[in-house]
């Protein structure tokens, strides 16, 4: 900045690393699918450094970091080393033993297949929880390593054939038989998934990605700004708004939501927060998500969600529904009208965050609770709605309660952006910004009602009370709405 000071930027993974995760395990064995995913991930961050000709040279559980999404980060390249080809080859002795290839034990020359083996190490303790060699002593540990004796075995009942070839290829003696890690990604298992795994990274990528300056010419900008906010809150027998000190710095909100006597925060960390402000004997179902119907009157982070990193919540009168950034949607609180989407299967009240399982393959971009409603968008810019009907707030041609996500009949011609519910109504944000709304039109709330000029200059005001089909608010049209609330 000053010729004097360097800066480095670097991201932060708000997951921990990978040696915690496993140890969260608690002997209970990854599904094949997250190991793929992570398995995808760490031979596409190799492959990116060895084209770069960097041999990392510690490749283990510690240096591998995760986001609250399951992005991996390979990290730490302390010990990294230059090679001027594929060809060239180190030979200091440097690394963490339990991941050491048999190359480096014997102290001979070394190359970019040493990463390989560390790979096949991360990957086989991924699949055992354990560490691929282990000993009491590092002579006994090389001597392990370099005979290939390996402190278990895969449990092939768990994992497909292919899944364990791939990391008994990475954990070959010989150097020169071990795949390269562009290898490893052209292997049918990772291969066929590549394109469909490669664009998830994209999209869990996006909300890091910050615009830089593109010419010289452009004033220079701060790249650190600040992440602090406050949270202010009133009402409930509080007649001035008070700061909440348990979300402050190191707990920054980045959106707040209310229900009837509930609040719910997602934070910078992308957890969840959840407490109620209330008076007298208001009785709770639930929509904390803490596993309990006490009443907590400060942020309390629902662990139920740990580890999801949660992009957007929402709160009904008693309910509360959340997204994560996969896009798989979670909810909690009183199931009378359905809110749930389960069908009412989990019973009146659920307790602890619940998935929906109905979004697993059709991914959620955004979610809006009504009093007793709940609509989302998905990213496939479909809509869904379910819950209380009353009024034809779900957009069904009906007044009907719908007990599970019910996609609604949206013209082909438009696309919808964005969705807002109220208490009883709904509304669409188009891509041309139009707004088009259903439910309750009491007031005019809706933008519904007309004043239409008769034949001979006469004015009539139409008057809509409700309506149970998304309809075009028409004094709206004249404007490119951005936004509603």
């Amino acid at each position: 900045m000053d010729n004097t000071t360097l800066l480095i930027e670097l991201e932060y993974c708000n997951g921990g690393n990978l040696y915690d995760k496993i140890l969260r395990q608690k002997d209970k064995l990854f599904e094949e699918e997250m190991v793929v995913w992570y398995l995808f991930q760490i031979v596409s961050a190799v492959s990116c450094i060895h084209k770069a000709g960097i041999l990392h040279r510690d490749i283990k559980t510690l240096n591998i970091f995760l986001t609250k999404a399951n992005l991996i980060k390979l990290g730490d390249y302390g010990l990294a080393k230059k090679l001027n080809s594929e060809y060239s080859m180190a030979e200091t002795l440097v690394g963490t033993p339990y991941y050491m290839s048999p190359e480096l034990c014997q102290g001979v020359k070394y190359n970019f297949k040493s990463d390989i083996w560390a790979v096949g190490c991360v990957i086989f303790e991924l699949l055992t929880l354990k560490r691929t060699f282990d000993a009491t002593n590092p002579l006994n540990l090389c001597v392990k390593i370099v005979q290939g004796i390996r402190a278990m075995e895969v449990d092939s009942s768990q994992y497909s054939l292919e899944l364990i070839q791939m990391v008994h290829a990475c954990l070959d003696q010989d150097p020169e038989q071990r795949p390269t890690a562009d290898e490893l990604l052209d292997r049918p298992l990772l291969r066929k998934r590549r394109r469909e795994m490669e664009e998830k990274v994209t999209l869990l990528n996006a909300p890091t990605k910050r615009p830089r300056s593109s010419t010289v010419t452009e004033a220079p900008i701060a790249v650190v700004t600040s992440r602090t906010s406050e949270v202010y809150v009133w009402g409930g027998g509080k007649s001035t708004p008070q700061k909440l000190d348990v979300i402050k710095s190191g707990c920054s909100a980045r959106q707040v939501c209310a229900g009837n006597p509930h609040f719910a925060v997602v934070t910078v960390e992308k957890e969840l927060y959840t407490w109620v402000n209330m008076q007298g004997g208001t009785k709770l179902h639930g929509q904390l998500g803490h596993g309990d119907k006490a009443s907590y009157r400060q942020p309390k982070h629902v662990e139920k969600l740990q580890g999801k990193a949660i992009r957007q919540v929402s709160c009904g009168d008693d309910f509360t529904v959340c997204v994560t950034d996969e896009g798989q949607l979670y909810a909690f609180g009183s199931d009378y009208y359905g809110c749930m989407g389960v069908d009412k299967v989990a019973g009146p009240e659920v307790l602890e965050p619940m998935q929906l399982n109905f979004f697993l393959n059709n991914p959620v971009e955004q979610v809006s609770c009504g009093d007793n409603h709940v609509v989302v968008l998905t990213r496939n810019k479909e809509v869904y709605s379910w819950g209380c009907g009353e009024y034809g707030r779900l957009g069904l041609d009906s007044e009907e309660d719908y007990y599970t996500p019910q996609k609604v009949d949206v013209p082909k011609a438009l696309i919808i952006v964005a969705v807002q519910c109220g208490c009883d109504g709904t509304f669409l944000l188009t891509q041309s910004g139009k707004v088009l709304a259903c439910g309750l039109n009491e007031f005019n709330k809706l933008g519904l009602n007309q004043c239409m000029s008769g034949i001979i200059n006469h004015e009539a005001y139409h008057e809509v009370p409700s309506t149970t089909s998304f309809t075009l608010a028409k004094q709206l049209s004249f404007y490119k709405i951005r936004t509603i609330a």
